[in-house]
């Protein structure tokens, strides 16, 4: 009600009202765009092939709803997030883009650029993979090398359109461009999944229904609750002497989020947990007995439905939390950073003492993060297996982008609207 009761607010003021129409016509172009097909694939067994496959459906997930039907977008914004998270990770080990990343706006818009430059050769390599998987199943009726050079390059353009457009999402329109052509194309397949639950619902009895919409809920809420959560640390600066009297000492908090890594643990996992599938279907038709054995045990065993498989996902999904988590907030930057500015944090001595306790607070945090993240990695398979009912409607890594994008975008019209009051109140 809040956010309806926002963007009535935000349709009243012109500049945001524009925002608004540049939103909406950009997230219709994209869904246009979204509907072009590649040449040269057979549906009906991509269908399938997505029907039985959990990897393509997640991967499809984080292509904004544009893989399943293999369009001219099939890629994305895969390319680029990879792009991102690799920059992130370079940022902490390169001490030239640690440098640049500390010199504002400048800094930000440089990397910016260095990520747009890295999305380019990561999207024409995944487009190649992308092309001979499909080949190998049998979807993609192609030949010549002409043809696959083409495709790469359709691919490749819809990626680096898709990016253009999310950039301009950023720069002229509400909330992050990239999130919300994500939440865009998760919310456009969400009226599909809810009917094909609908259609294997009515041959499962009312208990298995009932069921499943309660685990729908409690997840929402979870999720919701999870994402909003933090935890506040009091940081007491010590009093100024100025030339005019004495300033008192000032008393902030340094928030800790709960989930401080998103679903960027998801999309390493995934990754990872790609490997053995590609890997056992390969080795299945090998000529060696040995190799065959091999790719059997990985066919059958890590299987999206088997205990295995989610034992192993869940594994990875809480291993990459807390290396991610690691990376991103670094305890002694921060308690040297409170250090010089004055500052410390109630009952705890600075330096050494100081980050020991926010590693000490940051750890417990991070297991309940990376545990809940584990779990809403696993969820689907957790309820096909509980109800029988095989679908994304109750989507874990889908729904928690959802409800992220869609706090995120009412936070920022929120504020948007703040400033406009204020500036007509001066």
């Amino acid at each position: 009600m809040q956010l309806l009761a926002s963007l009535r607010n935000l349709w009243r003021i012109p500049t945001l009202r524009r925002k608004l129409l540049i939103t909406l016509l950009i997230l219709l172009i994209f869904r246009f765009l979204a509907h072009i097909p590649v040449p040269g694939i057979d549906r009906d067994t991509l269908t399938q092939l997505f029907s039985t496959s959990a990897f393509l459906t997640l991967l499809d997930v984080f292509s904004g709803g544009t893989l399943a039907n293999l369009s001219i977008m099939a890629l994305g914004v895969n390319p680029y997030i990879n792009a991102s998270i690799m920059l992130q990770m370079l940022t902490m080990v390169i001490p030239q883009l640690e440098a640049l990343s500390q010199e504002g706006d400048f800094g930000r818009q440089r990397i910016n650029q260095y990520t747009r430059l890295l999305t380019l050769p990561l999207a024409i390599i995944q487009s190649f993979g992308l092309i001979i998987l499909l080949k190998n199943q049998g979807i993609a009726l192609i030949s010549s090398p002409l043809q696959i050079i083409s495709i790469m390059i359709t691919l490749t353009t819809g990626t680096v359109i898709l990016m253009w457009l999310g950039e301009l999402l950023t720069e002229y329109g509400l909330g992050n461009g990239i999130s919300i052509i994500i939440f865009a194309g998760i919310a456009g397949r969400l009226p599909i999944s809810l009917f094909q639950t609908a259609s294997v619902a009515s041959s499962q009895n009312l208990t298995n229904l009932l069921v499943f919409a309660l685990m729908s809920l409690v997840v929402i809420y979870f999720v919701v609750k999870t994402t909003q959560a933090q935890r506040q640390i009091t940081v007491q600066y010590a009093r100024r002497t100025r030339l005019m009297p004495t300033s008192g000492g000032q008393l902030t908090h340094l928030p800790l989020r709960l989930n401080q890594a998103g679903v960027i643990p998801i999309i390493f996992a995934v990754s990872l947990m790609l490997v053995p599938s590609m890997l056992g279907n390969f080795l299945v038709s090998a000529n060696q007995p040995v190799l065959q054995r091999l790719g059997t045990f990985f066919t059958v065993n890590l299987a999206p439905n088997s205990w295995l498989y989610i034992l192993t996902y869940f594994t990875l999904v809480v291993g990459f939390t807390f290396f991610y988590t690691a990376v991103v907030f670094n305890p002694e930057k921060i308690a040297d950073q409170i250090k010089k500015n004055g500052g410390f944090i109630p009952g705890v001595r600075p330096g050494t003492p100081t980050v020991n306790y926010l590693t000490y607070i940051l750890n417990r945090i991070t297991l309940v993060g990376a545990a809940f993240l584990g779990l809403i990695a696993v969820l689907p398979n957790l309820a096909q297996s509980v109800t029988g009912i095989s679908t994304l409607a109750i989507g874990g890594t889908g729904l928690l982008i959802v409800v992220s994008v869609i706090l995120e975008t009412s936070q920022k019209v929120e504020s948007q609207l703040v400033m406009h009051n204020y500036d007509r109140f001066l």
